[in-house]
């Protein structure tokens, strides 16, 4: 069963189509090989502090919106929010994707840290078809924090939502959320053990074409080929020509 891409909270692409991209170190798409998975990681360790928060509108808005209610039962329910959402960032797990029907000489330098590097190239509906259906995904939203609502209501919409500031990452998001549980509730504040969850696919079916980085040693791509072809990757592989020479 392939990602869920019907939920309301999740904005579709224009196309399915649509070209996708994740850049990593070398060790990480060695990890990806060895594994044979995608790692979904929890939003709260994600470096962006306003993972899975709530705008500043949100906050000025939320008595009118709750006005009908009387003062110590919204006071109440507030607070309870306010500590729910804080929680369940531990146990939200997301695999971020960059939208661009070209490679991004931006995205090489935010996410590949250094010269040895990589970037697979797929589609949404590759990527959709290759997640299971407790998977949801979507294109993230982004608004202004300061004075742009942004929606309640599900545990979702924090996580389908960024501020303006990163639009530039024109970013595609897999979103699985997995609450512990007791005594048939969901055990609010148990603490996460765990950084993230390894989600396994069939790279073949997923990866169209592994690019080297095009400030990378000449002896990378050769070791890329090298231990695509030993895990038994079928994909191209080839060494970014971002920086070729230009011609005059």
């Amino acid at each position: 069963m392939p990602a869920d891409t019907q939920h309301p909270c999740f904005p579709q692409p224009d196309t399915q189509s649509i070209r996708l991209w994740k850049y990593m170190d070398f060790t990480k798409f060695v990890a990806l090989l060895d594994h044979s998975s995608l790692f979904f990681c929890r939003a709260d360790l994600f470096r962006d502090p306003f993972e899975g928060s709530y705008s500043k509108a949100n906050v000025a808005l939320r008595p009118q919106i709750y006005k009908d209610l009387p003062q110590e039962q919204r006071e109440r329910m507030l607070e309870q929010q306010e500590r729910f959402a804080k929680w369940i960032r531990e146990w939200t797990y997301i695999s971020c994707w960059h939208a661009n029907q070209f490679e991004s000489a931006a995205m090489w330098d935010l996410y590949a840290k250094t010269d040895e590097a990589v970037a697979i190239e797929t589609t949404y509906e590759k990527l959709a078809a290759a997640l299971s259906g407790d998977a949801y995904l979507g294109v993230v939203r982004y608004i202004d924090y300061q004075t742009e609502w942004l929606p309640e209501g599900n545990t979702f919409y924090p996580f389908v939502h960024k501020r303006s500031s990163f639009e530039h990452e024109r970013e595609v998001r897999a979103v699985i959320q997995d609450l512990p549980v007791e005594n048939n509730q969901i055990a609010v504040g148990r603490p996460n053990d765990t950084s993230g969850r390894n989600v396994e696919v069939s790279l073949d079916s997923l990866i169209d074409t592994v690019h080297v980085s095009p400030t990378s040693p000449a002896w990378l791509m050769e070791l890329v080929s090298n231990v695509a072809g030993r895990y038994g990757l079928k994909c191209t592989v080839r060494r970014s020509d971002l920086y070729s020479s230009p011609v005059f």
